[in-house]
């Protein structure tokens, strides 16, 4: 572990700070900067690290060449991916077998090796550069930016991008009302679902009675497909602890909690470790930088219940008590950890308070829309060429994200829609590619902004299908307390998964969406509240399709097994042989550049055959 001698004053910091930037603009060696979190790691990046190093010291280049090993960059689709500078290339889907070329041509003959730049997979254009890439090219990385630059597991690192400096600021040049009046007038909003404005939530807490107070960081993101603050901690862990430290000043707390879920043991790792580095530095602990402020960050492993994401059920479990939601009011701020007064942000909201106190709150207020300031992190996934995380200005439209950014959807298939917030979020149609992405136009469409999970669907899907597994996961993840969360969405599920079934009866759909707004109105916290979403928006959005289930007795997508027959049409199938491989009954047969044959009573309606057929010539009927 990489540490640090005490640190007694700002002035000594900006020297720390100053010596750093020095070092890291004076060394001219040739830098292979390597993707490594958690989805690089997936996909092989630490071989890849390993076959690097290895093929520098066979050529004795140790003196001329480094290997940096740092979190996500973002473009998952990419992974493993590399940025080597100064040649400012980007290589992606670089695997052991491309180390030697890369030292070879790249480092020592300074030569692209055009195999592993990016090709565009619609147009077919390579790119060399990272600023290039479509990917990248509309998005505003201020927060995920500096995951490229900085090997997380080392403080020394961060300050040679000028970390920590804007707490040196805060505790020497300003008040922490100055700090709270700054945050607030940014116009920063929290980032972990409900949108508070993060600026008066300090003032609430600072302002509440009570000699101890704590801050905490909600790192338990439990969204399926969600992973912007996992690679947050994982590649910059101490951007996200000098904003807490800031807010503990601004707020007048001595101690706070990083509540993250053991299911993230890089982001666990490095988190913990960039407290430690910390605490050595003298950055947390008795008076810090001679300010006379203290405070002090413990690490929490919570158990991955998604109800501990909710303010009140996280702090239930800090206590060590069943995690379950609590009755509001009164407010964290008022009456929280251990009844003390308490503010609660999200990792990516602590992560923005160290740009808009080094760059101001103007500057941040620039960015965005009137009512929603700044950049938002979205982690694209589901039918989308580039899947990734993407940091966007807010109020960028779906379309631009999904197209522009996103590459659009695999095999030139048609979008049907997205789902934005997580499982209580909402499903949009293409009707609303061209939605601004903010708070309120989310609200108003039927979903909302959440954590920042954003699932694109293609025409294969079944909008059915899909409430219903949402509904499979809240029903499952809903703590019991509420009847109305813990019996309405168990009923729910089971109306959507009856329709699916093909024993749907017209007036569910009625019965359904009044189940749904008793849910809504009546449960106590923010899964209840919410839990609806999916249900309301498919009801509105795709109400043709539940038709389509109960009156046909038809899934128009050919999803859900009990509505469906496959069958191959002669005229379109060309004997490719793929579907007789990949069925796992053999219910398909035929010989090669011969019409196939699909035996029905062998066919347990898998739909694999259907995904696999690049000819369209399975028919779902």
């Amino acid at each position: 572990m990489a540490s640090h001698a005490k640190i007694n004053s700002a002035e000594e910091l900006k020297k720390t700070v100053d010596h750093h930037t020095a070092l890291r603009a004076a060394d001219d060696r040739v830098t292979l900067t390597v993707s490594a979190g958690t989805c690089g790691q997936a996909r092989g990046s630490l071989d890849v690290i390993a076959s690097l190093e290895n093929a520098i010291q066979e050529k004795g280049l140790q003196e001329k060449v480094r290997v940096k090993v740092t979190g996500c960059h973002g473009f998952c689709e990419a992974e493993p991916n590399i940025i080597i500078q100064p040649q400012d290339l980007f290589y992606q889907h670089v695997t052991t077998k491309d180390a030697e070329a890369i030292i070879q041509e790249t480092v020592l003959k300074d030569q692209a090796v055009e195999t592993l730049l990016y090709k565009d997979p619609v147009n077919g254009q390579t790119a060399s550069k990272e600023s290039e890439i479509p990917f990248y090219t509309k998005q505003n990385r201020l927060v995920l930016g500096d995951n490229a630059l900085i090997d997380p597991t080392d403080i020394r690192e961060y300050f040679s991008i000028g970390g920590y400096l804007s707490l040196a600021k805060s505790l020497s040049d300003m008040t922490p009302e100055d700090v709270i009046e700054t945050i607030t007038a940014s116009g920063l909003r929290g980032r972990g679902g409900a949108g508070f404005p993060t600026g008066k939530k300090w003032d609430f807490t600072r302002k509440s009675k009570g000699d101890v107070k704590y801050i905490i960081c909600n790192a338990d993101e439990g969204d399926p497909g969600a992973y912007m603050d996992r690679s947050l901690l994982e590649g910059n862990p101490h951007r996200m602890l000098e904003g807490m430290i800031i807010g503990g000043y601004a707020i007048g707390a001595s101690e706070g909690y990083v509540y993250i879920r053991e299911e993230y043991p890089l982001a666990l790792k490095n988190i913990t470790r960039a407290v430690e580095q910390a605490h050595e530095a003298g950055l947390l602990g008795e008076n810090i930088l001679g300010s006379g402020f203290s405070f002090n960050v413990k690490v929490y492993k919570g158990a991955g219940a998604f109800v501990c994401g909710e303010e009140t059920a996280l702090m239930q479990s800090i206590e060590g008590k069943v995690g379950v939601p609590r009755q509001r009011p009164p407010f964290p701020a008022v009456k929280g950890l251990w009844k003390k007064p308490t503010n609660i942000n999200n990792v990516e909201t602590w992560a923005n308070v160290p740009l808009i106190l080094d760059r101001g709150s103007d500057w941040y207020a620039q960015i965005g829309t009137e009512s929603s300031k700044g950049t938002k992190i979205f982690s694209l996934v589901g039918k989308i060429n580039n899947t990734g995380l993407v940091e966007v200005p807010m109020g960028i439209t779906l379309r631009e994200i999904i197209y522009d950014i996103g590459g659009g959807i695999p095999d030139g298939r048609e979008f049907k829609a997205v789902q934005t917030g997580g499982p209580s979020g909402g499903c949009l149609p293409k009707e609303k590619l061209d939605l601004p992405i903010d708070y309120q136009s989310l609200m108003q469409a039927g979903s909302i902004m959440g954590s920042g999970g954003m699932i694109v669907m293609d025409d294969k899907t079944c909008m059915v299908d899909v409430a219903k597994y949402f509904l499979n996961f809240l029903r499952d993840e809903s703590c019991g307390k509420c009847l109305s969360c813990r019996e309405g969405t168990q009923r729910m599920w089971e109306i959507v998964r009856n329709i699916t079934e093909g024993q749907g009866k017209e007036g569910d759909l009625v019965l359904l969406e009044t189940l749904a707004h008793a849910v809504k109105d009546a449960s106590m916290c923010g899964l209840g509240q919410t839990a609806a979403n999916p249900v309301l928006s498919t009801l509105r959005y795709f109400n043709d399709e539940y038709l389509a289930h109960i009156k046909d007795k038809k899934c128009p997508a050919g999803v859900c097994k009990d509505l469906v027959e496959y069958f191959i049409i002669p005229d379109k199938c060309t004997g490719c042989m793929v579907c007789a491989r990949v069925c796992p009954q053999d219910a398909i047969t035929g010989e090669k550049q011969q019409v196939h044959i699909l035996d029905q009573e062998k066919c347990i309606k898998c739909g694999a055959c259907y995904e696999a057929c690049k000819f369209d010539a399975i028919l779902v009927e």
